[in-house]
């Protein structure tokens, strides 16, 4: 596999059980209460709030769930105040680590980071420590079924991305921040289905992680972070190959 995105390929790969515990309505809810709060509830004037809430249809929310979190973030509805919080750290194996909060209490979301950075032999560091090794970039992913590899690339580089990678049973469209919704909506126009499509931080080089304990160790901090209920995102430069991750399934 590249390692453009080996985290958000194994998340995916377990999404089914997050969606059972409401883990991904209650991060598009914040995501589109706090894009509302920071740039008012038209999306149309808005392109954060456009695309929380594309990726919310995506997940099949009720319109309703939509409306009330954009009333929320513009005071029209009464609701928690949320901060944008950017922890990083260094992972089992020296894997740099970027974690993306929404919280209404910093104290307790920073102990548990903090906790679980710990209990996994790593380090919560200071910030800026690791955000350097990462690029900010639109990513979506699209189902295989469908499409092929020329087809979507031939789309997707017209629209403005700047590649197209194959990553097992998905592509993955890469675009930077400012072209990713003309990238979407060009994609969404020809009927492309996609697994997920955000604005995420993409690692500039890899660390090759061949020790099981340390991968074991690594995916257990990872799923830790992502359960947590303050936690919007996880982000990783590591890549495990696919015999090793064959044997940790």
């Amino acid at each position: 596999m590249s390692g453009h995105s080996k985290w958000s390929t194994i998340k995916h790969k377990k999404g089914a059980t997050d969606a059972k515990r409401g883990k991904i309505f209650t991060r598009l809810i914040k995501e589109i209460t706090v894009a509302a709060r920071m740039g008012g509830g038209d999306p149309d004037g808005n392109p954060r709030l456009r695309s929380a809430i594309a990726s919310a249809k995506t997940e099949n929310m009720p319109k309703d769930n939509i409306v009330r979190a954009i009333k929320k973030g513009t005071g029209e509805l009464e609701g928690a105040v949320y901060d944008e919080i950017l922890y990083e750290g260094y992972g089992p194996g020296g894997v740099a680590v970027l974690v993306e909060c929404m919280t209404d209490n910093r104290n307790r979301t920073v102990a548990d980071v903090r906790h679980f950075f710990a209990k996994s032999n790593g380090n919560l560091g200071e910030s800026g420590c690791v955000a350097w090794m990462f690029d900010k970039k639109g990513l979506l992913q699209v189902e295989k079924e469908g499409i092929s590899e020329e087809q979507l690339m031939e789309m997707a580089l017209e629209a403005g991305a700047e590649d197209v990678l194959e990553e097992d049973d998905e592509f993955q469209v890469i675009t930077a921040p400012e072209s990713f919704d003309a990238v979407r909506d060009a994609l969404e126009a020809h009927k492309v289905r996609f697994i997920d499509a955000s604005i995420t931080m993409i690692p500039q080089n890899n660390i090759e992680v061949t020790d099981e304990k340390i991968a074991i160790s690594l995916l257990k901090l990872l799923e830790n972070l992502e359960d947590h209920d303050d936690v919007q995102t996880v982000h990783a430069n590591f890549d495990i190959d696919d015999e090793l991750m064959e044997k940790l399934s």
